[in-house]
């Protein structure tokens, strides 16, 4: 069994700032063009353009120097297929699913930082979660900031799913506690638990973090299965550093990348993949609770080199 079995949808529109690097900008770069260092270079700074990383681009600009010395390319055009190829290399067989407990139900914490969208992303896996015929239990552990509490209660109310949460100011270890007895209670499939939105330069509430962490997995031996990082897609290399922190605290499992409009530069999946092993696993492609898929690195990939005339016959 696993969540968010359906078939993704398109997402270049999402991609609309990449795609004028990579996809548009590049092919136009590249066209009529002969493979040679100037040109190499000019490829080099568009990678860094779309944020794909130092890491990512200086490996894959070394093996497109050596194909080309080694005369296996030599027109700019052939470079689009060679790059797209590289990236691709980058997933390996790591799962890119959300977690599934072997017997329910199974917890989902979902951390991040201020304004990242995170009380909306947890809105848009409880109604996936929800069309998939799967039951769901809310916990409102963003216990510090009353509006939190009340969005993910409107949310819950429009959903049909329960919303278990606390007094203004309560424990949200506290919370959790509670909302882990009542999704064993009423055999949830799910326990999805929004956080408050930590900024991850504050210790204490780092802290906070790990204790909910800690009473999560008291009250269910090897939970939580997915710690998701909401992260916001047009916040580039900034987003390294908070995945970075968030990683050590509590372990974060997977990314849900959020805010991917067209201001985004999607090639940050790339980059937070080298940098911290943590795959990508949903994607928040618009503002509608309907607008979330999970992650396909080649088909995201295909999106971000596609040209404009590509975009519009799939849109």
């Amino acid at each position: 069994m696993r969540f968010f079995r359906k078939a993704a949808g398109a997402i270049r529109e999402g991609l609309a700032r990449t795609r004028s690097i990579l996809g548009a900008g590049l092919r136009s770069l590249l066209a009529g063009r002969r493979l040679d260092d100037d040109l190499i270079d000019e490829i080099e700074a568009s990678l860094i353009g779309a944020d794909v990383g130092v890491k990512a681009t200086t490996e894959i600009i070394g093996e497109l120097r050596e194909a080309v010395r080694k005369g296996e390319l030599e027109k700019g055009e052939d470079a689009i297929d060679f790059l797209k190829s590289r990236l691709k290399r980058r997933w390996d067989e790591a799962p890119i699913d959300i977690a599934v407990a072997d017997s329910p139900p199974t917890v989902v914490l979902v951390v991040g930082v201020n304004g990242v969208g995170k009380t909306t992303s947890v809105a848009k896996i409880a109604h996936t979660l929800r069309a998939e015929g799967r039951s769901v239990v809310l916990a409102a552990a963003d216990t510090f900031r009353a509006g939190a509490v009340e969005q993910l209660a409107i949310w819950a109310d429009r959903l049909g799913v329960d919303l278990i949460r606390g007094a203004a100011g309560a424990d949200p270890a506290a919370v959790v506690f509670d909302a882990v007895d009542a999704a064993l209670a009423r055999k949830a499939d799910v326990l999805l638990i929004d956080t408050a939105g930590r900024l991850h330069v504050e210790a204490n509430l780092m802290r906070q973090l790990v204790k909910i962490r800690e009473v999560i997995a008291r009250k269910i031996p090897g939970a939580p299965h997915e710690v998701l990082l909401v992260l916001d897609a047009t916040s580039g290399q900034n987003g390294l550093q908070q995945a970075t922190v968030f990683g050590e605290a509590v372990g974060v499992t997977g990314i849900f990348l959020a805010k991917l409009d067209g201001t985004a530069r999607g090639g940050i999946v790339v980059a937070i993949r080298d940098a911290l092993k943590v795959p990508v696993k949903l994607v928040g492609v618009g503002e509608r609770v309907e607008d979330v898929q999970p992650f396909d690195p080649d088909a995201f990939i295909d999106a971000m080199f596609a040209a404009e005339s590509e975009s519009a016959s799939t849109s």
